[in-house]
């Protein structure tokens, strides 16, 4: 009887286990800290006045924006006032290019990557088209920047270089430091989208000659819609959203401040594990990596030969198609990506793999798995069975019978 019940009930751990969501998409957004959240609760119902008004019962609102402010500038090394909060990251990369190009008098050229996110990738391709001069700057086949490329490019007329701190399909770190000084010594601005590097990496932006930085809130465990813009505070900077003289006359709109909350606390708790060092993530994504690559034949990393943020793993498949990959590991519960999720949908492949690789078809056969602080070992485990199971049978699939080829998309649909 007592070896029934133990399999019973290994069946309904199997069950349970199976029907879990396995989330390693942190790169595309994070699960909201409980802790954070709770912090956030009070100004969505008690504490709702207006931080701009005047009398006592707006000051709660007011000290916690404050208080926000201060934790985020702790993170990142800076001071509070050099923050600006935004509506995330693709307004403050917005705001930042708006303003360069306003204040620059030498000229219009700006210099970026190849590889950027598309909220830096849209705004320039823009540029571009209404006349801006703008040179995107190629990788190697790791994704790494040659810095004399980029230093020859930078001309009398160029009025911002922007470049990514870490890539967000495979994670590669960029050198922003030594990027910063080239900028320095060449008296031009330089900006970093550093969604992905925010809360993973330390800062220190006091000691680097960075003039602005772009993060997203929900990319570090806290809500989406809010993120910050650091602004030198030795860099004019001029607001791309005018209004009431809000955040000190540099972003119009009365706070969020419930968001804004949750965006500091949130600060807070990266420091937190970043200082502690305990948060562990490398481990299970170097776990997984080292699983997959020994058990999955023709099976390679993207970015290997590059350093990269410890939680991303985008890894190219021979003999699957990426979206057939992505509906079979969906349906073991499993939420992985392609690439970037603001590009999900797009039968186009991934710009980031395609600079790295011009020739290959390393961009349609490749899955980012990105990993956070909740992820556990048993999901790691469930992970590193099933994905390897899933590429066998996309394989099988795809394989020739009868001198014919059948679609691996079709037949998992």
């Amino acid at each position: 009887m007592q070896g029934l019940q133990r399999a019973q009930l290994s069946l309904q751990w199997r069950v349970m286990a199976e029907d879990e969501i396995i989330y390693l998409d942190n790169n595309a957004t994070t699960q909201l800290d409980p802790a954070v959240l709770e912090e956030m609760l009070p100004f969505l119902t008690t504490y709702y006045g207006n931080p701009s008004s005047g009398y006592g019962f707006a000051a709660k609102a007011r000290k916690a924006v404050d208080l926000a402010r201060e934790r985020l500038a702790a993170l990142l090394g800076c001071e509070p006032a050099e923050i600006v909060f935004t509506s995330g990251g693709t307004e403050s990369n917005n705001a930042v290019i708006n303003s360069a190009l306003q204040f620059e008098p030498r000229g219009k050229h700006v210099v970026t990557s190849a590889v950027e996110h598309s909220a830096v990738l849209g705004p320039c391709q823009d540029l571009a088209k209404r006349g801006c001069d703008v040179t995107f700057l190629g990788v190697d086949q790791h994704g790494n920047l040659d810095l004399g490329e980029l230093e020859a490019a930078i001309r009398p007329d160029t009025a911002l270089v922007s470049i990514m701190w870490a890539n967000n399909e495979t994670g590669v770190l960029l050198p922003v430091e030594k990027i910063a000084e080239i900028c320095r010594q060449k008296g031009v601005l330089f900006h970093t989208d550093a969604v992905q590097a925010t809360g993973k990496i330390p800062m220190r932006l006091r000691d680097t000659p960075i003039n602005f930085l772009s993060l997203s809130a929900h990319k570090f465990h806290g809500p989406k819609g809010v993120g910050a813009l650091y602004v030198n505070r030795r860099t004019r900077f001029s607001p791309l959203i005018a209004g009431g003289g809000q955040e000190n006359g540099r972003r119009g709109g009365t706070e969020n401040v419930a968001s804004i909350v949750g965006l500091g606390k949130a600060a807070e708790f990266a420091a937190k594990y970043l200082a502690e060092g305990k948060c562990g993530i490398r481990s299970i994504r170097d776990r997984f990596e080292k699983s997959v690559l020994e058990t999955v034949s023709g099976a390679s990393l993207n970015g290997a030969g590059a350093p990269r943020i410890p939680n991303t793993s985008s890894v190219s498949f021979e003999g699957i198609e990426s979206p057939a990959a992505l509906l079979l590991l969906d349906r073991h519960r499993i939420c992985c990506s392609a690439g970037s999720a603001c590009r999900t949908g797009s039968q186009e492949a991934s710009h980031v793999l395609r600079a790295m690789n011009p020739s290959g078809d390393g961009a349609r056969r490749s899955l980012r798995f990105s990993f956070g602080r909740f992820n556990t070992e048993a999901q790691i485990d469930r992970a590193i069975e099933v994905v390897p199971r899933v590429i066998e049978k996309l394989r099988q699939i795809a394989a020739p019978v009868g001198g014919n080829a059948i679609s691996p998309v079709a037949t998992a649909l």
